[in-house]
């Protein structure tokens, strides 16, 4: 399935980022050079993505100007200056800037490196998984073994047949939500209006038997706090060698 647009959620408040998210949005912190927001945003534009919604509150100003310096892609704002939605309120919100197609989503300060040369990659291969008939939500999974900077909370355990249930001790394949995920919007069309978390989601679609995950190929990393940057920054540096 191609799918040319999505969302990436970006407004959060980055608290554990302090102080380095006083002067700065967290997906504006930069990792190797380069702005946490843009390895989402590179990841998109490369599976084909032309149109990205972005929701900003936290310094949103300094967000909308990195924004509209980006070249390639169409970005728009979804507006939460005012009001910050949770990551499900936030996410029915800038929905409403795209159209009723398959969209992909993604957190802008959880991102993977090293994915193998000559496949298709992580979110192209999330994207031809994805069949709404039987899927309500197509998840990018990492294995616990393969990330940096995560605290060792397990989420799901991803079955035989693809399909995800919340995680209990001892279950067998247990993964990580990796922060990207593909999902028809009307999906959402019953959510509320207020903010909510994007989990009532994910356990209704378990619920439905609907939640399938795709484990995904590199390293997974996530830069919570400002000493997980030296972290995140010695892994890419290992990847990069091939180490």
């Amino acid at each position: 399935m191609k799918i040319t647009q999505a969302m990436v959620l970006a407004a959060g408040l980055g608290t554990r980022m302090r102080p380095i998210t006083d002067t700065i949005p967290k997906p504006l912190v930069k990792i190797s050079g380069k702005a946490m927001i843009d390895y989402a945003l590179e990841a998109l534009a490369e599976a084909g993505v032309e149109t990205v919604v972005v929701n900003v509150h936290h310094h949103a100003d300094q967000m909308e100007a990195h924004l509209g310096a980006c070249p390639g892609i169409d970005i728009r704002i979804s507006d939460e200056r005012d009001r910050l939605m949770d990551s499900g309120g936030g996410l029915v919100k800038g929905l409403k800037r795209l159209s009723p197609s398959p969209a992909f989503v993604m957190n802008a300060d959880l991102f993977w490196i090293g994915e193998p040369e000559h496949e298709l990659s992580n979110l192209r291969q999330l994207a031809a998984m994805f069949d709404p008939q039987t899927m309500d939500i197509a998840m990018l999974c990492a294995d616990p073994e393969r990330t940096t900077g995560h605290n060792g909370k397990i989420d799901f355990s991803l079955h035989p047949d693809g399909r995800l249930t919340r995680y209990k001790a001892g279950d067998a394949n247990p993964v990580i939500y990796a922060g990207a995920l593909v999902l028809m919007p009307g999906f959402l069309a019953d959510a509320p209006s207020e903010p909510f978390n994007l989990n009532i989601y994910f356990d209704r679609a378990i619920a439905a038997g609907r939640l399938c995950g795709l484990k995904l190929a590199g390293e997974w990393l996530t830069v919570g706090t400002p000493e997980a940057i030296s972290e995140a920054e010695a892994t890419i540096q290992r990847v990069s060698r091939g180490i």
